[in-house]
């Protein structure tokens, strides 16, 4: 039961933070000054929301909805993003299985990679409080579980997708993995997300110009292990997730982009937005 629990985050708003994709490649070796991407599709007081629908008896149901936040913040000194997602179920949906979730990161300006990582999970009477922070020097991770040895490369799951956004992916074919490693639940994933190529992408959200990947998921959660999450991000300098389909063990879920403000670019992959 606990495990089962333990994995529920996941169901309907936790699955936004693992749209950027996991997988098993290994990134040990590289050095920690050459691991990291510059910033160049994020700003302060970015705010990305998103809509998140489930499958019920054919239909597509709103199930909850998940807001991502960019604060520009000093941790210890230094200059940070401190990205916040809230994520909550609908009151309408409520009843069924009620989440009010809060993740938190804080990465720094230049590398882009986190030095702390908040957890707070209310989902279903479950709840959970989780603390990790990243000791760039000896590469490592400390929370309530101890302290962990990690690559020098790694990343949180919110920290992992504005990594992802500043993929330059013109640089990949069509078919190649693209690795980077992340740390969760006291455990490092080594992982990947294959670039499928350029689209142009109808949703009842909005018409995109898009980038197109699929994740390889972790296997063990709510999500079978393999490819079989797709996501579509902006084709532009922000690169903002747009449009996420995945099977859960029950259903499908699907994620949509539905309203932005103050991004870091001109907007040129989003080429209509309905209300």
């Amino acid at each position: 039961m606990k495990t089962i629990m333990n994995s529920r985050y996941l169901k309907f708003i936790g699955v936004i933070f693992f749209l950027v994709g996991f997988g098993n490649l290994q990134l040990r070796g590289q050095s920690y000054k050459n691991c990291y991407l510059k910033n160049k599709s994020t700003k302060k007081n970015e705010q990305i929301t998103f809509k998140v629908y489930y499958t019920f008896a054919g239909a597509w149901i709103g199930a909850g909805v998940a807001t991502f936040t960019n604060k520009l913040e000093t941790y210890k000194g230094k200059p940070v993003y401190h990205i916040i997602g809230d994520g909550k179920t609908l009151r309408s949906y409520d009843w069924f299985f009620k989440v009010r979730d809060k993740y938190e990161s804080y990465i720094d300006t230049t590398t882009m990679l986190p030095y702390k990582f908040v957890r707070r999970v209310n989902e279903g009477g479950y709840k959970k409080y989780n603390v990790v922070n990243f000791n760039r020097n000896l590469n490592s991770a400390s929370s309530n579980a101890g302290v962990k040895k990690v690559p020098a490369c790694v990343h949180d799951v919110v920290s992992a997708i504005y990594h992802a956004r500043n993929i330059d992916f013109n640089k990949y074919k069509k078919g190649d993995k693209i690795p980077f490693s992340i740390f969760l639940d006291n455990k490092v994933y080594n992982i990947y997300i294959r670039y499928l190529g350029k689209v142009k992408l109808t949703t009842k959200h909005g018409v995109f110009r898009c980038i197109k990947f699929k994740p390889l998921l972790i296997d063990g959660t709510i999500f079978d292990g393999g490819e079989k999450m797709t996501v579509w991000i902006t084709d532009d300098d922000n690169k903002i997730p747009v449009h996420v389909e995945t099977p859960i063990i029950v259903g499908k879920v699907r994620i949509d982009m539905v309203k932005y403000k103050n991004l870091r670019n001109p907007a040129k992959g989003i080429l209509k937005m309905y209300k």
